[in-house]
């Protein structure tokens, strides 16, 4: 098995282990422009679940200081919205991954 291809799938991979960090390492690292590219899509990757979170935050303020006796929907929404998008980000780093293991 090719060198870069182990790379760049672990650049999706790295999502279990090392955050950003791992793809943004092999991105300067690397001199391949292919695993540069895995790489650059992978940090892409690991930050969209960052994307929601001024949202998230944004619902807690308002659901503690407008309506401190009612049930906090937005907060509840904003949850239930990170932790979608964060599962979707998990499949997605995966299938990106052994797609790129599997190539010839």
């Amino acid at each position: 098995m090719e060198s870069r291809k182990v790379l760049s799938s672990l650049c999706y991979f790295s999502i279990f282990f090392a955050g950003f960090i791992f793809p943004l390492v092999v991105f300067f690292a690397s001199g391949d422009q292919d695993t540069k590219r895995n790489a650059k899509k992978a940090l892409f990757s690991h930050l969209v679940p960052i994307i929601p979170l001024p949202l998230l935050v944004f619902a807690i303020i308002y659901d503690a200081g407008v309506r401190p006796d009612q049930v906090p929907f937005f907060t509840i929404s904003g949850i239930i919205l990170m932790v979608l998008v964060s599962m979707v980000v998990v499949i997605w780093n995966i299938v990106k991954g052994i797609k790129v293991l599997n190539e010839k």
